[in-house]
């Protein structure tokens, strides 16, 4: 579950990571921490994501989340590249990562399956599409929970 600050959050990261030429891929705030963690995970539009994009991501929101007091009491915040093994979500990930190999996990089954292994082929608003041994596969869009790349492949 989206912790409740998390729209704030992202309200006010967007705009400073707009300005850097990067992308928020995500903000998850782990209040189950003490003090609670504030991570998020920016990607460089331009070129590789690089130590100094965090560290100007870090400084300049650190910066408006203590002006604006969104985040109320002591906080760790990190920021870093989600890497090559993160969960895809943008439309632009699901178009950069066509044709790499990919682990699809379901909500619910579909054709008695919760975890669909394959070959990315896209997305669009009804499925998440797949090949599978020279298959093409379509898991109800409604129906994925995650998208991850398959790390055993």
């Amino acid at each position: 579950m989206t912790h409740p600050l998390i729209p704030q959050i992202v309200d006010l990261a967007s705009p400073i990571a707009e300005k850097l030429n990067l992308e928020l891929v995500d903000v998850v705030f782990q209040t189950n921490k003490n003090p609670p963690v504030l991570r998020i995970d920016v990607r460089n539009l331009l070129q590789d994501t690089g130590l100094e994009d965090c560290e100007q991501m870090s400084r300049d929101l650190e910066t408006q989340l203590d002006a604006t007091g969104v985040i109320p009491s002591a906080y760790v915040l990190e920021v870093s590249s989600p890497g090559i093994s993160h969960t895809l979500t943008s439309d632009r990930e699901f178009i950069s990562f066509k044709g790499f190999a990919v682990i699809v996990k379901t909500a619910e089954p579909y054709k008695k399956r919760t975890q669909w292994e394959g070959t990315l082929q896209g997305r669009d608003e009804n499925a998440v599409y797949i090949h599978q041994k020279g298959k093409k596969t379509a898991i109800p869009r409604n129906l994925v929970k995650i998208v991850q790349f398959d790390d055993q492949s």
